[in-house]
């Protein structure tokens, strides 16, 4: 399987920003979340899984501060794969109106497959697929 890619962007607003002035890592988190759910999207198309849930947040780098009207451009690609899990790395790039793209965080996260069982609740099922 070729690597397989997803981008996500946000646009920095002023109730994503913190008490110093810059976004509040809390949001930042959401958002590499949001991307690392996309990539495991993609991922587990044409397999039995109904989707993908965060298992762990195995580390977020903040490389550079964010600012208000700042937009964060997110990769998130599969690293490797599991019977059910899937390892994701997500970097966000913040682009100023005046500035470069720099890299502001970088983030790896494990998702797992699931699958709604008979009873309504969602249980680990594996994806069947592999990097």
């Amino acid at each position: 399987m070729a690597q397989l890619l997803a981008k996500y962007s946000q646009f920095v607003m002023p109730d994503h920003i913190n008490v110093v002035g810059t976004l509040f890592g809390g949001q930042m988190i959401a958002w590499i979340d949001l991307a690392a759910a996309k990539v495991a999207h993609r991922f587990l198309k044409g397999s039995e899984a109904d989707g993908a849930v965060t298992r762990t947040i195995e580390q977020v780098d903040f490389k550079e501060p964010v600012y208000l009207g700042d937009w964060v451009n997110f990769t998130a690609k599969i690293v490797s794969s599991g019977t059910t899990s899937m390892h994701i790395e997500v970097k966000a790039f913040a682009e100023g109106s005046k500035s470069e793209p720099r890299l502001a965080c970088i983030a790896s996260l494990v998702m797992v497959s699931v699958k709604k069982s008979n009873s309504g609740i969602y249980i680990k099922h594996p994806h069947g697929k592999s990097i």
